[in-house]
């Protein structure tokens, strides 16, 4: 843990300190930005405040004292509710704003852990509590030069793997023989299993109408077969399954199993346009050390798909946050399902996948971005043209 760090950041955002809580495990970005790992499941409330200045002060249950041990600082007990409040009273004595792992109208529900309740437990003891959003950030969702490398090489794993899925479709369907969103969908998780990278769920392979369904996935039960003529999506996206400390790598791309119609090839040119257009500002942005934040870049791209006259089919935000969790806790680049108004700070990544979404087929493109000081870059591969599957 790296409690000098922490309580720059706290002095730089005019903090007081940052109050961690937890009871069963409900928030595991506490364990994981205080380095340990829970004994066991709590049972029992236990807070740790790092204070902008001074020692980390710890309070534990009397019945689970040890809980705390892993992390420094001054540790007091409680037993009843009395001398839990009097314990968080000297805790906070001196206190005026606080951080914790809650956001304003859950604006940001990958960082709004702490219950209402709590929050208003420690309000009621005359200390503000706001959110710990951007520490998050600092702390959580910038990645160490292993990290970068570890999504780097799980992308040249998961592009060859995507590159393999397109020509599947087609070898089977030049050789007459059916295939089935499923049988890609277990294709590339075989593929996963074989070249040592791990996924939670997916991917998606959806075709034509599924394809205008951005998180459908095809199930044993329900998919349906690849036809001549169809639209193909693939959303896939996975981790090195052997380092704990792996973050993901995280791809849309598009193709046509036939001669492109028209009307499909010009969706794909504005969604791949929307998609540069987003790339741009943040390259550009980087490189000139402009502030930006999430909001900004989901401008970017929905203008340029409004503009074309889909604004109103480009249903999700332009991208997320990526980190060990292929939803990560830094910022979204957001302004249509939240206004996020998170900066892009240097060692973060997440996701540019602008996407149009019409009753017949929908065509998303989805690639990553890292920022790093003074520059901005795709890290893997970029879809310039429909894949032509036959």
């Amino acid at each position: 843990m790296q409690v000098t760090e922490i309580q720059k950041a706290l002095r730089d955002f005019g903090l007081d300190g940052w109050l961690f809580y937890d009871h069963h495990v409900r928030d595991p970005l506490a364990y994981r930005i205080l380095g340990f790992s829970a004994a066991r499941i709590p049972t029992r409330r236990w807070y740790y405040l790092i204070p902008a200045t001074g020692e980390p002060l710890a309070l534990v249950h009397r019945i689970e004292p040890n809980m705390l041990d892993a992390v420094p600082g001054v540790h007091a007990v409680y037993s009843s509710w009395q001398t839990q409040l009097d314990g968080l009273r000297t805790m906070l004595d001196g206190c005026r704003r606080v951080a914790m792992q809650y956001s304003a109208n859950n604006a940001v529900p990958y960082v709004s852990m702490v219950d209402a309740g709590t929050v208003e437990l420690i309000r009621g003891l005359g200390v503000d509590v706001v959110t710990s959003a951007d520490l998050i950030q600092l702390f959580e969702a910038r990645w160490t030069a292993h990290q970068l490398e570890t999504h780097r090489e799980a992308g040249r794993r998961v592009d060859a793997i995507r590159r393999a899925a397109f020509r599947e479709v087609g070898a089977r369907l030049a050789g007459g023989h059916a295939v089935t969103e499923f049988d890609i969908k277990n294709f590339i998780l075989q593929a996963f299993e074989r070249d040592g990278l791990f996924t939670d769920h997916g991917p998606i392979v959806g075709v034509n109408e599924n394809a205008a369904n951005p998180h459908y996935e095809p199930t044993a039960d329900r998919h349906r077969a690849i036809q001549r003529g169809d639209v193909v999506l693939i959303d896939l996206w996975a981790k090195l399954a052997t380092d704990p400390d792996a973050v993901f790598y995280d791809i849309t791309w598009t193709g046509f199993t036939g001669d492109v119609p028209t009307d499909v090839n010009n969706v794909f040119s504005i969604v791949a346009g929307a998609r540069d257009a987003a790339i741009a500002f943040v390259e550009q942005g980087a490189a000139a050390g402009t502030p930006m934040a999430g909001f900004q870049v989901d401008d970017a791209a929905r203008s340029h798909i409004a503009a074309a006259g889909y604004g109103e089919w480009f249903v999700h935000r332009t991208g997320h946050s990526i980190g060990r969790d292929v939803h990560g806790t830094g910022a979204n680049m957001d302004n249509l399902e939240t206004h996020d108004e998170r900066s892009l700070i240097p060692g973060t990544c997440f996701s540019i996948e602008p996407g149009i979404y019409l009753d017949r087929f929908g065509i998303r493109s989805e690639v990553d971005m890292y920022v790093g000081e003074g520059q901005a870059f795709v890290t893997g591969e970029m879809q310039q043209e429909l894949v032509r599957i036959l």
